[in-house]
C-alpha cells in the first residue's frame, strides 16, 4: 500500500484541526464534530488506495485547511453562512472531478474497493468500528440532558403598567412628563440636585461613572443598569424611568419575573421631585434624551 503525500497531509490537517477544536473544549456535540466524523471515514477510505485515491485525499485536505482556517480566524460574516459556501464549493468541485466518466472512476473505486474489496479488510473493519462509535459519541452528547440551570426568562424593561400609584397620587404614565425638564433657567441646578441625590443613593450599584459597576456590582443578581451609551436609558422613556425608580424591583409586573431585583422602592427614601431630578442627571450625564412617543 503506497500513501501518497496529499493522503498524507489531508491525515496531518485531521489532526491539526482535531487539536485546535480540543483546544476550545472539545464536546462531540456539534456540527463541526461530525464534519470531522465525514473526514476520518473518507480518510479510511482514500488512504489505503494510494495514487487512486489522489483526488478524494484533495478534496479532504481542501476541506480540512478551510475548517482549520474558520478556528484560526474569526470571519466577518456568520459561520452559517461560510458553511454553506463551503458546501456549493465541495459540490462545484465533486461536479468538476465527476464531469468525466474517467474522473468519476477515480473518485468512486476506492470507495468501492474499500466497501466490498478483499484487499482493504483492515481499513473496512477500521471504517465500520470508528465512524459508527463516533457517530455515537456524537448522538449522545447532543440528546443527553443537561445539568445546567435553566435560563433566566425575566424581561429587562418590561412593558410599564398604563398608570402607577406613587406619592399618594395615581400617575397615567402614558402622558406623564417630567414637570422640572421644561424650566430651562433652573436645568443645571436640578441635573446638580440630581447628581448629588444620585451620589448619596445610586452610585453604590450603577456606579460613579453610570456603568452600571458600583460597589455592590458583584453581589447583585441581576446586575445593575448602566446608563452610558445608547441601548439602555436613551431607549427609555422618562416616565418609564420615574416608574421604575419610584416601585423599584417590588414594583416590576409579572414579566418582570423572577423578582431578583436589589432596586429598592425608592419612593418610600426619596420625594418625587428627587426622582425627577436624577433622572434628570442621569440623562443629562450619558449624553442621551428621554426617548418621545
Amino acid at each position: 500500500m503506497k500513501i501518497t503525500s496529499l493522503s498524507l497531509g489531508a491525515l496531518g490537517a485531521l489532526v491539526v484541526y482535531i487539536a485546535l477544536r480540543l483546544s476550545k473544549g472539545f464536546a462531540l456535540a456539534s456540527i463541526a464534530d461530525v464534519y470531522i466524523l465525514f473526514m476520518i471515514a473518507a480518510l479510511l477510505i482514500y488512504i489505503p488506495a494510494g495514487d487512486k485515491g489522489k483526488k478524494g485525499s484533495l478534496l479532504v485536505l481542501g476541506t480540512l485547511i478551510f475548517f482549520i482556517l474558520l478556528e484560526l480566524v474569526r470571519p466577518l460574516i456568520p459561520r452559517s453562512l461560510l458553511n454553506v459556501y463551503n458546501f456549493f464549493i465541495l459540490v462545484t468541485v465533486l461536479l468538476y472531478f465527476t464531469s468525466k466518466d474517467e474522473g468519476a472512476r477515480d473518485l468512486m473505486a476506492p470507495i468501492k474497493a474499500t466497501l466490498v474489496g478483499s484487499e482493504n479488510r483492515t481499513f473496512r473493519t477500521a471504517l465500520f468500528a470508528v465512524v459508527p462509535l463516533f457517530a455515537a459519541l456524537i448522538t449522545f452528547n447532543i440528546v443527553r440532558p443537561s445539568y445546567e440551570a435553566p435560563g433566566d426568562t425575566r424581561s429587562i424593561h418590561p412593558a410599564p403598567p398604563s398608570s402607577v400609584n406613587v406619592f399618594n397620587k395615581s400617575y397615567n404614565l402614558l402622558t406623564l412628563k417630567n414637570p422640572l425638564r421644561d424650566d430651562a433657567a433652573n436645568y443645571a441646578k436640578y441635573v446638580k440636585e440630581g447628581g448629588e441625590v444620585y451620589f448619596k443613593n445610586c452610585f453604590y450599584c450603577h456606579g460613579d461613572k453610570l456603568d452600571g459597576k458600583g460597589h455592590y456590582y458583584h453581589g447583585v443578581n441581576p446586575k445593575p443598569l448602566p446608563f452610558m451609551g445608547t441601548d439602555t436609558i436613551a431607549q427609555l422613556s422618562e416616565s418609564f424611568v420615574f416608574w421604575r425608580v419610584a416601585t423599584g424591583g417590588p414594583g416590576l409586573p409579572k414579566e418582570g419575573a423572577p423578582w431578583l431585583s436589589a432596586m429598592p422602592i425608592w419612593e418610600h427614601f426619596l420625594t418625587e421631585e428627587e426622582v425627577w431630578k436624577v433622572s434628570m442627571f442621569i440623562y443629562d450625564y450619558s449624553g442621551n434624551k428621554p426617548r418621545t412617543f
